[in-house]
């Protein structure tokens, strides 16, 4: 679909800046990594606990350190937050995968992070144990525990998740004193996402080209992801054209749909992902049945599956640069 001329060069735009945001976090900062050996919160070592600014929050006002050093993060969004502006957290939530963390992610960023437990219902006892000088969440998530998290530590809460992710990143940056390498990032992600439109041959073109993102899941109907979500933003930066069934995505996020309704996420497209079991996710079922094997985009063999856990939870620049990267492979022909 589009040619091979300047693809490495634009795979390497978003890394370097990305790189560049690491750069910029080793010269500025004293201690960043999770093992907490130099620094303890509450004014511990790695802390100066007079030293501190007013972030804006979803639940008002939060004093928090000008650099905080032993934090603390509850969802996938705030994960990739803080390892995209070089920052290792001394704990985070799990995730379903072997090691419990998101498997895109630079294993150096995640070895030796504690798990405080689920995302839903994550451990307080634990967290409070590790000490934290910063705890990073959401409002959605974790609204109803907001008190007791600001009493174990600071808290920043955005609003919700997913959609607002470039704006709840530079609130991330924000709290973490890390506003330069946040526009760093910025600025790479935006360049490679220019680069990859002109690659599929420019704005007319890669509007064209119709995209779908269909999610099985485990006990509930198949979802077709509209335009108002993580995913939804990163194709529509590309400038890639979605189809119609879009339009009809509740509050412009999904469209539920059943097994016997999967022709209607036909498009030039398709990626798709699961998470859970294949066969309780229905997966297993409708990618080897007539109704998918007869969708013009499997005709095409234009149909590629991908993680879920990068592409509908990585929830961040990290995650994006990978995505972006994806999409190029299986656009490019």
């Amino acid at each position: 679909m589009i040619s091979k001329s300047s693809s490495r060069r634009g795979a390497l735009v978003l890394a370097a800046a990305l790189a560049g945001a690491l750069t910029l976090t080793a010269c500025g900062s004293g201690n960043d990594s999770g093992d907490g050996k130099d620094s303890g919160a509450k004014g511990g070592k790695g802390t100066d606990k007079s030293a501190t600014k007013t972030v804006k929050t979803a639940m008002g006002d939060v004093p928090v350190a000008e650099k905080p050093q032993r934090v603390v993060v509850l969802d996938t969004a705030e994960l990739d937050s803080v390892i995209t502006l070089g920052v290792k957290p001394v704990g985070a939530t799990r995730t379903d995968t072997a090691s419990g963390f998101p498997e895109h992610l630079p294993k150096d960023m995640v070895d030796g992070v504690k798990l405080v437990g689920e995302q839903p219902d994550p451990n307080l006892e634990t967290i409070a144990a590790l000490d934290p000088d910063l705890i990073l969440t959401s409002k959605l998530r974790h609204g109803d525990k907001y008190e007791q998290l600001k009493a174990i530590a600071p808290t920043v809460m955005t609003e919700s998740t997913g959609l607002p992710w470039k704006e709840n990143f530079l609130k991330h940056a924000e709290a973490l004193g890390k506003e330069a390498e946040a526009k760093q990032a910025v600025a790479g992600y935006q360049a490679r996402t220019a680069e990859l439109t002109k690659a599929l041959g420019g704005k007319e073109k890669a509007a064209a080209t119709t995209v779908n993102m269909v999610r099985f899941i485990e006990g509930a109907d198949i979802r077709i992801y509209g335009k108002e979500n993580y995913i939804g933003t990163i194709l529509a930066d590309v400038g890639l054209g979605r189809p119609a069934i879009t339009d009809e995505a509740e509050d412009g996020f999904m469209v539920n749909v059943s097994p016997e309704k999967i022709d209607s996420a036909d498009a030039d497209v398709i990626f798709h992902s699961t998470i859970g079991d294949p066969k309780k996710a229905k997966a297993t079922q409708v990618l080897g049945g007539p109704l998918w094997k007869n969708l013009g985009a499997v005709k095409k063999g234009d149909v590629f599956p991908v993680k879920d856990e990068l592409w509908i939870q990585g929830i961040g620049y990290t995650a994006a640069g990978l995505i972006l990267d994806e999409l190029e492979k299986s656009l490019v022909k």
